[in-house]
């Protein structure tokens, strides 16, 4: 099935690119499309980045939230400009793909804890809830180890259903990333993946999915972009950091996350940050490319324009639009490697950006 529907996916994409690229304007001249996949995440950001910039420009720009496993897959097949993934690629992944792909970081997302539990206010969790939670261990609500973490709330007397990514995700990645860092049970069962084999709770498709799953279902429990609980006014918890203090996420709690060292490639996880201030479950979200761009009969037009607007996206006026739908903008120092990154692509060896 997985196969089937990423080849749906590529041959939708294809056919896309096909009668968009060569759509002709009035004047004769022939219109430019964009078309990227992948990552549901930032999905709330790049939908109104994407139009600002049409708006701005007439530049058709195409997104596909098909998750950062259908991304990566997407870009690997040529069948789009772009991918976008909030799990970087491993050097093993990298090594599999015979062209050099760059990371450029567009943002910083929270990934939350939502629950759906009416009457039940707020909720902290600990490394241990969190851990007994998801492996498993701790299946009522009403649990001693809950109450102990929530004295004043009303826990029911209810089971707790778990919900998770179906499809290769990298909320999933970050979200099993910051598990594997916090818990020595979880790292040795379960470890950390884009796709994962869970010990316990049902699946949903996208983080929208996980979303729906939650607000329909009272009693559950899962991770989703932030954007999401928002959209769907999804309670959700505060999480204790490695400071041990207990954090909500927010734009000032999400930077805080950030304010490491961030390596040439940008390829970097900033869970479980040591900044007292920071949200410990947060992370850059990635659109990814190839280094060279005069590849599949991609002209220098195309080659231009899909890097003029990636160097848009990481600008101020993309991250304001980023901080509306509460995400946290890039620090500085990432924004300083995205543009030497942008500038050393190429279209037949010359640099596209001057």
């Amino acid at each position: 099935m997985k196969k089937l529907f990423f080849l749906l996916i590529s041959v939708a994409i294809l056919v896309s690119c096909g009668q968009q690229k060569s759509e002709s304007s009035g004047d004769g001249s022939k219109k430019v499309t964009i078309t990227a996949a992948g990552a549901t995440f930032p999905m709330p950001f790049y939908n109104l980045a994407f139009k600002k910039y049409t708006e701005e420009t007439g530049l058709l720009l195409t997104y596909g939230g098909i998750g950062s496993g259908g991304g990566i897959r997407s870009l690997k097949d040529k069948v789009v400009d772009f991918g976008a993934t909030d799990a970087y690629l491993s050097d093993e992944e990298l090594a599999e793909i015979p062209m050099k792909v760059v990371h450029i970081p567009t943002c910083i997302g929270a990934v939350v804890i939502a629950y759906n539990l009416p009457e039940m206010g707020d909720l902290k969790l600990s490394d241990k809830l969190l851990e007994g939670i998801f492996l498993g261990e701790i299946t009522k609500w009403n649990d001693e180890k809950i109450k102990l973490e929530n004295p004043a709330s009303k826990l029911p007397d209810m089971n707790i259903t778990v919900v998770y990514r179906s499809d290769g995700s990298g909320t999933t990645h970050i979200f099993s990333d910051y598990m594997t860092k916090i818990s020595k049970p979880w790292a040795a069962k379960v470890g950390t993946g884009k796709s994962l084999n869970w010990p316990v709770g049902i699946g949903a498709k996208g983080n929208p999915g996980v979303a729906g799953t939650i607000s329909q279902s009272v009693g559950s429990i899962g991770y989703i972009g932030s954007e999401y609980a928002f959209a769907q006014n999804l309670s959700y918890a505060m999480v204790q950091n490695a400071a041990g203090k207990y954090i909500k996420p927010s734009n000032e709690s999400i930077s805080a996350s950030a304010k490491g060292e961030i390596p040439a490639d940008t390829r970097v996880m900033i869970t479980n940050s040591t900044n007292p201030e920071a949200y410990p479950i947060s992370g850059f979200t990635w659109i990814i490319l190839y280094r060279e761009q005069a590849y599949g009969g991609r002209s220098l037009t195309q080659a231009t324009e899909t890097v003029k607007f990636l160097e848009w996206l990481t600008g101020p006026n993309a991250q304001t639009i980023a901080e509306s739908v509460h995400y946290a903008p890039l620090p500085e120092k990432a924004i300083e490697l995205s543009k030497e990154i942008l500038q050393s692509i190429t279209y037949e060896g010359k640099p596209l950006l001057k």
